[in-house]
């Protein structure tokens, strides 16, 4: 018997990660074990738009995706999973087409936000934020 593929993608936002397992199926989307469409409206438009992109380019959505996601908040967690989304369905496709469309929409569906929260520093009371000299 076959293997069936599997394609296996990560995404990081802030300090959520998560993990996407694309495997061919019927179109099944999954977040944490929860199917998206039960998510709040606007976290499910954003897990939502790198599939009706792909959708638009490559037709009919012939796969399923089971992403897992810790760590971070709530909308930490709904970008992580939006780029390791779109980073499995580019991988699975290997469509110039679709990567092109995807930078062209929006960058953060390929390309990770880098930016961490800085360092606080000792004798400081936050990372920018000075204590307070008195001259008088």
């Amino acid at each position: 018997m076959a293997e069936k593929l599997k394609i296996h993608s990560s995404g990081k936002r802030k300090s959520a990660v998560a993990r996407a397992v694309l495997y061919e199926g019927d179109g099944k989307i999954t977040v944490n074990g929860k199917n998206y469409k039960n998510l709040e409206i606007l976290n499910r438009l954003s897990i939502e738009e790198p599939i009706r992109i792909a959708e638009k380019i490559l037709g009919k959505i012939n796969f399923d995706i089971e992403a897992n996601v810790r760590g971070g908040g709530e909308k930490g967690q709904i970008e992580a999973a939006r780029l390791s989304i779109a980073k499995a369905i580019v991988e699975f496709s290997k469509s110039d087409e679709l990567k092109r469309a995807y930078l062209e929409y929006d960058r953060n569906l390929l390309v990770a936000d880098v930016r961490r929260k800085e360092t606080r520093k000792p004798g400081d009371s936050k990372a920018r934020a000075k204590r307070q000299t008195s001259y008088r």
